[in-house]
């Protein structure tokens, strides 16, 4: 069944040339100009990539810190224990333990955006909350597995952000606000689009950045033209 949208999102979309590409700049403006709901909207950034991700050389995985960070008050929950624990607590941590917070989320609690853990407490929280966790699961990819865990926690309450290509080849991930000074927004696509640049697999031929796509919560895809975008970065 196709989707259909609003009015108010077809007068949006009429509004500009929905085929056509811009610069980071503009597109970053069309964006802001387009995120009238009443609330404010997470500004979000789709890029295809010319890899294939059905093969595992060409997965494309990681985290970036973004410098204005994300606009948005990230819960984190941290599996550590002893000293590691109040490291945690005095970073900012939402929820800090070991074995009562496992119980805690096995029986139903889903407050949080971020897990955390320390090396040593993985075994016993991907044995007892795999299924329960799911993609949340902590991983040392994703920077949420660390012996530092003030650091890390530290660095996604900041802003740190984790990118994935997805089945069709798609990375979504969120770049910030539409409160956000259109200069902001700019410096955190341009540093999330070198970390994917970074992470490009070695085996990926031809075109790697095949389309760059920024959109609000509720506005339509702004397409950027990733040839102006690799000229600035």
């Amino acid at each position: 069944m196709a989707q259909t949208h609003g009015k108010r999102y077809r007068n949006l979309a009429e509004a500009f040339d929905g085929k056509g590409v811009f610069s980071t700049a503009d597109a970053i403006a069309l964006v802001k100009r387009n995120a009238n709901a009443k609330f404010n909207e997470t500004v979000e950034a789709h890029i295809r990539l010319g890899v294939d991700p059905k093969k595992s050389d060409q997965t494309v995985r990681g985290t970036v810190l973004l410098p204005h960070g994300t606009g948005r008050l990230v819960r984190v929950v941290a599996f550590a224990k002893g000293d590691k624990a109040k490291e945690a607590q005095e970073a900012g941590a939402d929820q800090v333990g070991d074995q009562d917070l496992i119980d805690k989320l096995k029986a139903g609690f889903s407050d949080f955006d971020v897990v955390v853990a320390t090396p040593d407490m993985m075994a016993a929280v991907g044995k007892e909350l795999g299924r329960t966790l799911a993609q949340k699961m902590p991983n040392p990819k994703a920077g949420t597995v660390s012996a530092n865990i003030g650091n890390a926690i530290r660095d996604i309450k900041a802003g740190k952000v984790e990118f994935r290509l997805d089945k069709s080849a798609i990375i979504h991930t969120i770049v910030g606000k539409a409160s956000f000074d259109e200069a902001h927004l700019a410096e955190n696509v341009v540093t999330l689009l070198d970390a994917i640049v970074r992470a490009k697999p070695a085996s990926a031929k031809g075109t790697y950045l095949k389309s760059i796509t920024l959109s609000s919560t509720m506005g339509p895809g702004v397409k950027v033209d990733p040839n102006r975008v690799k000229a600035t970065a």
